[in-house]
């Protein structure tokens, strides 16, 4: 167990009908701000008999829209059960189990005899929906193998944004708002001993910021709340040196440099490109570990990781081909090396650890930056960074590069989430931009939480985040960009 704060309160998850996103600043900052070992006290792995390691996480979202009685806030997901002949809408059972059934899928396995690992990752909007539905039923399930300590070392939670923002094209001072929303809301659940082992850090879509200034303040606000590490997507990232990629099975170093010249780091795992979710489904992962052997790391000889996310809910081999998969893929491993040598399954965290246990140090991986930014860069003397020699630099580049942007870089890169969104994005930076110059001077003035805790801060602050979700800004325009006019004048009403 890990060591927390005396006299920690007990979090209300719903507040006049509201989630637990704000008002325990102080405290959550305290539980998850700590240098102790998560996965070390407890792993049954031992780096020296293992080749090559593989860690797959499960990325879980639903929105939430004004779709309910009378306009009300719901999980699409509920949507979707009471509108069951639109669209796709026959899958909200299939949904909602796959919610549901790692809570099943990881007792089973281990009370086997197979030593299995999953990440998860579930947005603030699911978790709340959940809860409007009165599907305790799944939130319990999730309980399980989040606090008892006979499945818990085989799970981990990945932070997010807590209603699905993009990072590139969220309001910067928002970023560390959505963070620790999460925070609170996954605490408000599962308990502060639980939130103290969330140290990994799932971006939304995948996406990366490239614009300097934006990727310094996201690297920032992580870190000033308590993540060690993130996932980054392999065509996001370049070497400092403009190049891409070669060693995507370690750890890498993201450096983050903002147009002062301040520079800032992070750990990142790298997931390797393809169909994420039929790679995940069939476990593609593990196999392609299978074909690794031990690389240099330092001075150290280590195995390396192959990372893979995918939607964990979303589409027919998800569904339908990835609980055999899975199972399929830990029974193997126990049938060679009995689960706990050769290949085997990790977590993010647990990896980390235990190259730090062996000695590896953080200064010893690969360095990279986000895709692009080698150029800018370029451009820029060492005695001039400022806001305006990077964007002067950032103009020069489009002139002779069309296809140059800093609008940052996703699993989805066929998708644009700002072009031919300015009906959706000019109201979310409106919106953003009159709840700070309502609220940063109270308070800056109150020392902060007497604020957070009210209700009036808690409903602006919900409407706020949730214009920001990314399915606004996904489907196209019609019934979703709606939506988001929607929750902007309600916002707007409520400021």
């Amino acid at each position: 167990m890990l060591k927390l704060p005396h006299n920690l309160p007990t979090l209300p998850e719903i507040i006049n009908d509201l989630p637990n996103i704000s008002g325990w600043e102080t405290e959550v900052l305290s539980v998850v701000n700590h240098d102790q070992p998560v996965f070390l006290p407890t792993t049954n792995l031992k780096l020296a008999d293992i080749n090559a390691v593989f860690a797959i996480a499960l990325h879980m979202h639903q929105p939430t829209i004004p779709a309910g009685q009378s306009g009300s806030l719901i999980s699409n997901l509920q949507y979707m059960f009471e509108h069951q002949h639109e669209g796709d809408n026959h899958n909200a059972n299939p949904f909602a189990y796959c919610y549901s059934r790692m809570g099943d899928f990881i007792p089973e396995l281990v009370n086997q005899g197979c030593n299995p690992r999953v990440m998860l990752d579930y947005s603030g909007n699911l978790l709340w929906g959940l809860r409007q539905m009165g599907r305790s039923d799944i939130l319990d399930n999730l309980k399980r193998i989040t606090c008892d300590t006979t499945y818990q070392p085989y799970v981990e939670w990945l932070g997010t944004m807590w209603s699905h923002a993009v990072i590139p094209s969220t309001p910067i001072a928002d970023i560390k708002l959505h963070i620790l929303a999460w925070q609170h809301h996954f605490a408000a659940i599962f308990g502060w001993e639980a939130l103290a082992r969330v140290k990994g850090f799932s971006p939304p879509e995948m996406h990366l910021p490239n614009h300097p200034d934006i990727l310094f303040a996201f690297i920032k606000a992580l870190k000033e709340c308590g993540y060690l590490w993130l996932l980054v997507q392999e065509h996001t990232i370049e070497t400092i040196t403009g190049e891409s990629i070669t060693q995507k099975h370690l750890p890498h170093r993201l450096i983050a440099r903002n147009s002062q010249g301040e520079t800032i780091s992070i750990t990142a795992l790298i997931k390797t490109q393809g169909s994420d979710t039929k790679l995940v489904a069939q476990m593609q992962p593990y196999y392609e570990a299978k074909t690794l052997f031990k690389q240099q790391l330092g001075s150290h000889l280590v195995p390396p990781i192959v990372s893979q996310i995918g939607d964990g809910e979303n589409g027919g081999v998800m569904m339908n081909e990835f609980p055999s998969g899975f199972k399929q893929a830990w029974g193997d491993m126990v049938q060679h090396g009995g689960g706990k040598t050769g290949v085997v399954g990790v977590c993010g965290t647990e990896y980390l650890e235990l190259l730090a246990d062996a000695g590896c140090q953080t200064e010893d991986f690969p360095h990279c930056q986000p895709v692009g930014q080698h150029q800018i860069w370029q451009q820029i003397s060492a005695d001039d960074f400022s806001a305006n020699a990077v964007e002067n630099a950032i103009q020069e580049i489009k002139k002779t590069n069309p296809h140059f942007h800093v609008d940052g870089a996703s699993w989805t890169n066929h998708i644009s989430w700002v072009q031919g969104y300015e009906n959706v994005l000019s109201p979310m930076y409106e919106l953003s931009n009159s709840f700070h110059q309502k609220f940063d001077p109270l308070l800056a003035k109150n020392s902060g939480e007497s604020i957070t805790k009210q209700t009036h801060y808690r409903q602006n602050l919900l409407h706020n985040l949730l214009l920001q979700t990314s399915c606004f800004r996904y489907w196209g325009q019609g019934a979703w960009t709606d939506y988001a006019r929607e929750i902007y004048k309600r916002g707007q009403n409520l400021l």
